[in-house]
């Protein structure tokens, strides 16, 4: 399959970043509102705005002209910190009490916090609309078939076994196997199966294979060697949830979904998954529009899967991000005091220096994916 044209891609790329980006900034800013605080720009984009309102709060909604993210600024945000100096104490009284900074460290840690939980809070009634239409994956990790040759066929597992362990963690469904096996190539793992109601525990070393998909895009999988009874057409392994189920299906699938990025991240960190496996803003633009020549469900998938991504980023303590506030905020409620505004304008300073050269890093290795340095190299 041919990859989309460029428009169709960055029309994509501007339909599921742009609501996220919106719904997250929205989190803060409606909590803001709430605990009193004024919001003077809503800026959807950086740069210079190319078209926006001011609502009668007085509070400037604007689009910038680089849609790569977006920011509430509340009244008093004076420095990144948000720390107040003797502009924001020279302040009328009614005005200093609508500042960002007035408000006690567990209502600013509250609004900070307000962000990132929207995107999870999008993700989790996305995933709910989707398992209300398409079912939720409840089919037992049941062998149906083995491979020759394979992971499992060595560690003698045999059709009819249930895996219902794999390294001390519980696996309830195929998907669930299939979830943790495919992030761990080539790894060790004590594998525990109920054959004839009697549990065993057989050790393997996962496979290690290379897919691609029909775009091209390659990923590096762990592999045991063995298909469930719904990939072999006998039977579909979806149940239609009752309502009340929905809620806990879809929250287990965001903490599943996060906990996956945790492991990825800590892989690369050891060197066990290459950093060429990160990706960046062009990289999400180029999935968006492949996922959206896909349907409407990969699509909206796709936007579910970037939200608990945006989310969890933004959840890392590191200053500038949304976990730096935090981090800080609830230092300062341990001391009783807050940190000194020095201290958090060095911290501030280098975690923009992190984010920019983390920025310059995905960006080369989007433009290394696409082969744009094979290219100029002849």
């Amino acid at each position: 399959m041919n990859n989309p044209n460029f428009l169709f891609t960055v029309l994509a790329f501007l339909a599921a970043l742009g609501p996220l980006i919106f719904i997250h900034e929205l989190g803060h800013y409606f909590v803001g509102r709430w605990f009193g605080v004024k919001a003077e720009t809503f800026s959807i984009g950086f740069g210079r705005e190319i078209g926006g309102w001011t609502d009668k709060r007085g509070t400037r909604w604007k689009i910038g002209w680089l849609p790569l993210g977006g920011y509430v600024k509340f009244a008093g945000d004076m420095n990144p910190a948000s720390t107040p100096n003797e502009e924001w104490l020279n302040l009328p009284a009614e005005e200093r009490n609508q500042t960002f900074q007035s408000k006690p460290v567990w209502q600013r840690f509250l609004i900070v916090l307000a962000g990132p939980a929207t995107n999870f809070i999008f993700a989790i009634v996305g995933l709910m609309a989707i398992f209300a239409i398409m079912g939720y994956p409840t089919a037992t990790a049941t062998v149906a078939e083995v491979k020759a040759g394979g992971a499992a066929a060595s560690a003698g597992i045999t059709p009819g076994d249930r895996v219902v362990e794999i390294n001390g963690n519980t696996i309830d469904t195929f998907v669930d196997l299939q979830s943790y096996v495919r992030l761990r190539p080539a790894q060790a793992m004590e594998v525990v199966v109920e054959r004839d109601g009697t549990r065993r525990t057989l050790s393997l070393t996962s496979g290690s294979q290379e897919l691609e998909d029909e775009f091209g895009n390659k990923a590096r999988v762990g592999m045991l060697g063995i298909s469930g009874a719904q990939a072999l057409g006998q039977g579909a392994g979806r149940e239609f949830l009752p309502p009340h189920r929905l809620l806990g299906a879809a929250v287990d699938t965001t903490f599943d979904t996060v906990n996956s990025m945790v492991v990825a991240l800590g892989q690369v960190i050891t060197g066990q998954r290459s950093v060429k496996e990160l990706g960046g803003p062009l990289k999400i633009a180029e999935v968006s529009g492949q996922q959206a020549s896909l349907g409407w469900i990969p699509f909206f998938w796709f936007v579910i899967i970037i939200s608990i991504n945006l989310g969890f980023i933004n959840l890392l303590p590191i200053p500038l991000l949304d976990g730096g506030h935090l981090l800080f905020y609830a230092i300062e409620g341990i001391r009783r005091k807050p940190i000194k505004p020095e201290a958090q304008e060095w911290a501030f300073r280098t975690g923009l220096f992190l984010l920019l050269a983390l920025m310059i890093f995905v960006t080369f290795n989007d433009l290394a994916s696409f082969g744009l340095f094979r290219g100029i190299g002849g």
